[in-house]
């Protein structure tokens, strides 16, 4: 399993100091056919590569996780072999089309070029259940949101990771993932530094204490985390108190990383090799 990162953090900014890159927010590109997530597919892909897309996996609604799919859509529509899939809950996938797809905000591209042959689909996802997607079996798990939700398991083959999607305190997803035999590694959102645990509480995000406790319940002291969603506003306070966990298996997502899993338990962990030194200044 392929993974690249094109985007990591919960909101897009510039930075003052012009030598870190520009923060993106959250898309995962498995495989290169499937998203995870899809607020950067359009601004980090060439359109060649936006052409082998053709699904893409939504935990939720919020905009920095769709805003590449309008793009997504307009660049490919005169491609007429063209075609993705997107696939979620019901709540996500109406949403969509109520409050995007919807003829004023944006074309309706679950109906164009045409109705019989549209550029997007959807597949309502059932939480729990396990379907296939190409050669992966992904199960949708609810999570603790401040709207409908879900996390991922996803399997190829002797592979499993987990993608928390935005999520406060929540344990289904965490007793899932505990049972899964071939689990390499845990994306894990955390979005708020400690003090600002009030506003974690009420949008329903992480705090690095708060991710530690859902680490604790997958119950794998050897399995890689890789932390992702933070708000660049916040970096240096959320790496700091990560840092200060002192957890040997945990590195921050940063664009342009790109983790390969398979029978070696040690791939992911010698793929983020430097961004572990970065994270414990070793």
């Amino acid at each position: 399993m392929k993974i690249r990162i094109l985007g990591c953090h919960g909101s897009e900014q510039l930075h003052e100091d012009t030598r870190l890159p520009p923060s993106k927010a959250c898309g995962f590109l498995l495989n290169d056919t499937v998203m995870v997530d899809g607020g950067t597919i359009s601004s980090q892909l060439t359109f060649s590569q936006q052409t082998k897309i053709r699904h893409v996996l939504l935990s939720h609604l919020h905009f920095d996780h769709i805003q590449g799919l309008p793009f997504l859509a307009d660049n490919i529509a005169e491609d007429t072999s063209a075609h993705v899939e997107i696939a979620s809950i019901p709540e996500v996938i109406n949403g969509l089309k109520h409050h995007i797809f919807n003829g004023a905000v944006y074309p309706d591209f679950f109906r164009l070029p045409t109705p019989d042959r549209p550029i997007l689909s959807c597949r309502y996802l059932e939480t729990g259940e396990t379907i296939s997607i190409n050669s992966l079996r992904v199960t949708a798990i609810r999570v603790n949101h401040s709207v409908p939700c879900v996390g991922f398991i996803i399997r190829q083959g002797d592979v499993s990771i987990v993608y928390s999607g935005d999520t406060h305190d929540t344990e289904e997803i965490w007793n899932q993932a505990a049972s899964e035999p071939t689990l390499k590694a845990a994306f894990i959102e955390t979005s708020c530094p400690e003090e600002m645990h009030e506003l974690a509480r009420k949008s329903k995000h992480l705090t690095p204490s708060l991710l530690a406790t859902q680490i604790r319940r997958i119950n794998r002291p050897d399995l890689p985390v890789h932390v992702y969603h933070l708000k660049p506003r916040w970096r240096h306070a959320i790496e700091r108190q990560l840092m200060e966990l002192r957890l040997p298996n945990l590195t921050i997502l940063k664009e342009g990383d790109e983790l390969h899993f398979g029978s070696d338990p040690t791939a992911s962990v010698k793929e983020c090799e430097s961004s572990s030194r970065r994270l414990f200044g070793d």
